[in-house]
């Protein structure tokens, strides 16, 4: 065995032991030398988790929102009206706005450029009173100084009263003082920097999650005009976006996906009540859906908040007085439930406010309580005039809450139905589970999903009967997309699963009571095995999104061949991997291919050697990066609608992998 060698202790931390006790150093080692300060951007450096999240995809990521939405900010208070961002063949990355150009006077407080000031101080800006910015994202000053603080080289560009200044930094500090170098024709501000290798471990941008992030400030901030170019390839690809329509195109674009609109109009109103910008704009679809979107000064608050809850109280209550009044409810029945009026429907609310109070640094919920009041106002009576001013499309909303209604009580009755037969009250374990031992720990026990009695079969003989169940789903389990949840619960997979698990379901769903830390699902390595994947996965996301956020859930890879060679054999996991064996052992010629199509053909030692041995198997845990983006994804994929379906495949066909016909 290694032998240890002693760790040796600081000196406020030593301990000295004489005659068996512990005595502990003089406190007088302990002085203000001892005391470290970080100055300037150093606290940046030293834990960039605080300031972006990670050092990984998302924090990389969140260096160009921040740059980026400096420019959106210009762009609001009403000096900017373009925005072009680059991404050049050498790793740099620039964003040019023709906003007023941050100021480069003497700042009296710094005595430095107010320029280098804002580029090297944390919580400097302005953003934080006077009339520089009367609404912003960047609330907490820190932006552009952190993105100086994590980039190896910065360049800032100013263009301002017709001289362009310049100003490059190296990990946060000035190189030299700002130097004019020229005159310039428009004013602006253009940052040009380069993430620094020595803090993140991606330094790899992805196109798609820029050009999406991009879209959707375009749409918030009506008219703007937004290029983007990317050189990183054998040809620049090029993308821009100006949405005069503002949230009216937004809401378009989100019924792309193949819902189908239930009226003709769609709802928009822009107003200002008590010093809060309000923009709504709505329409319902033939979906069960709910697509909410809330934003407080471009900031996606992913939570809600109050200007949420504003626009969730006026709906309601003016779809309920609409009713009522033209007897579009029955005497006697109760009022449409806010459940009821929001499924199917489409939304996105924005507000503009002058100190937005979100709720921690992700800014994830608004907390204003001015936004709410001035939602509910400006949403009331706009509403009410647009439903009396529009008969045909206020008779449509109604009637597709009132389906809503009818087909909840209806689910409510089949569910109650269903609990009271005590299907899901957890006293009996489904007969054709092979659960894991009851002394285990929840966090030690996994639950093996496989499909059929054949691979379940061969996964109970491979399994570690101490902390490993098998639960076989015989064929295709329902499409959660399609079903509602009476239809989930009638159906026995389903309870089956939902019984195993111990959580319980919908309303009833109880996290705390998960009998298993990892839940797996293991299906065969074909076309079949991918599609009942995919069903489980939308049964989860839909039902289970907790399981997947708290890390839960977990994909097996089991092997597409094994290659031997006399008594030797390896596994190969993709098409590559096979190629590749077969030529360290020699060529095809020497070697035996076996090809895997299902679990089932797996002897138990090869299926525990493989997929199931926790020494050796490869597993993927489930995450949602994007849960809009998923969200989706899921109905494109799995929803009823067959056209955004077909241009999906359309559009994806030249780049498809490991195609199984």
């Amino acid at each position: 065995m290694p032998v240890k060698k002693p760790v040796k202790k600081s000196a406020s931390t030593r301990e000295s032991v004489q005659g068996g006790t512990s005595k502990k150093a003089k406190t007088s080692d302990y002085t203000a030398k001892d005391i470290q300060v970080l100055q300037g951007l150093d606290p940046v450096r030293k834990r960039p988790g605080m300031y972006i999240g990670s050092t990984e995809s998302r924090g990389l990521h969140h260096l160009l929102w921040e740059v980026f939405d400096n420019a959106i900010d210009e762009v609001m208070a009403g000096y900017a009206d373009s925005i072009f961002v680059k991404l050049h063949k050498d790793g740099s990355i620039s964003v040019k706005d023709n906003g007023r150009g941050i100021p480069v006077d003497i700042h009296k407080q710094t005595k430095k450029s107010a320029l280098e000031t804002v580029m090297t101080t944390l919580h400097a800006g302005g953003k934080f009173g006077g009339e520089a910015y009367k609404v912003s994202g960047g609330l907490h000053g820190v932006g552009v100084s952190v993105v100086n603080a994590l980039s190896k080289y910065l360049k800032a560009e100013v263009c301002k009263d017709g001289n362009l200044y310049i100003q490059e930094y190296e990990r946060g500090k000035a190189r030299a003082k700002v130097k004019k170098i020229g005159k310039c024709d428009t004013e602006g501000t253009r940052i040009t920097y380069v993430p620094d290798n020595q803090v993140f471990s991606v330094l790899e941008y992805d196109r798609k999650q820029i050009i999406d992030r991009f879209r959707q400030r375009a749409y918030l901030t009506k008219g703007v005009r937004v290029g983007f170019v990317d050189e990183r390839g054998d040809e620049p690809f090029y993308y821009g976006f100006q949405f005069d329509g503002g949230l009216r195109s937004f809401v378009d674009y989100l019924n792309e996906d193949g819902a189908k609109p239930v009226h003709n109009n769609i709802f928009y109103v822009h107003k200002e009540a008590e010093g809060v910008d309000v923009e709504v704009a709505l329409n319902y679809t033939d979906g069960i859906e709910t697509k909410e979107l809330a934003f407080a000064n471009g900031i996606n608050t992913i939570d809600g908040g109050m200007h949420l809850t504003g626009f969730r109280s006026a709906l309601t209550k003016n779809i309920n007085d609409y009713a009522k009044l033209n007897n579009l409810l029955k005497k006697g029945e109760d009022n449409l439930t806010g459940d009821d009026v929001r499924e199917g429907l489409t939304v996105v609310v924005s507000v503009k406010l002058r100190e937005p109070q979100f709720e921690g640094q992700t800014k994830g919920r608004l907390g204003n309580a001015e936004a709410r009041t001035a939602v509910e106002s400006i949403m009331s009576q706009a509403f009410k005039d647009f439903l009396e001013l529009n008969p045909n499309d206020a008779k449509a909303m109604v009637a597709k809450a009132n389906l809503a209604a009818r087909a909840r009580l209806a689910a409510k009755a089949a569910k109650d139905t269903i609990l009271r037969k005590g299907i899901l009250d957890g006293l009996t374990l489904p007969g054709k589970l092979a659960d894991c031992l009851p002394s285990t720990k929840v966090e030690d026990a996994e639950l093996f999903l496989v499909e059929g009695d054949s691979a379940g079969g061969s996964a109970k003989s491979a399994r570690d009967r101490k902390t490993q169940a098998i639960l076989p789903l015989r064929g295709k389990i329902l499409n959660a997309e399609k079903h509602r949840i009476d239809k989930i619960l009638a159906n026995r997979e389903m309870t089956s699963l939902v019984v195993a698990m111990g959580t319980a379901i919908a309303e009833e769903f109880d996290i705390s009571k998960l009998r298993y830390g990892k839940i797996v699902i293991m299906t065969d390595a074909d076309v079949d095995g991918a599609h009942i994947r995919t069903l489980i996965l939308t049964l989860f996301f839909r039902y289970f999104p907790q399981i997947i956020d708290e890390g839960h859930l977990f994909i097996a890879e089991p092997p597409l061949y094994k290659v031997s060679k006399g008594k030797t054999h390896e596994y190969a996991y993709s098409e590559e991997e096979r190629e590749k064996l077969v030529k360290s052992m020699g060529g095809s010629g020497n070697t035996s291919i076996q090809r895997y199509k299902g679990l089932g053909e797996m002897n138990p030692d090869q299926l525990w050697d493989t997929t199931m041995d926790p020494a050796t198997r490869t597993m993927r845990r489930v995450a949602v990066e994007d849960a809009k983006e998923a969200d989706k994804m899921f109905e494109i994929l799995m929803g009823d609608e067959v056209a955004p379906r077909k241009h999906f495949i359309q559009l994806h066909a030249d780049t498809v992998k490991n195609l199984d016909v």
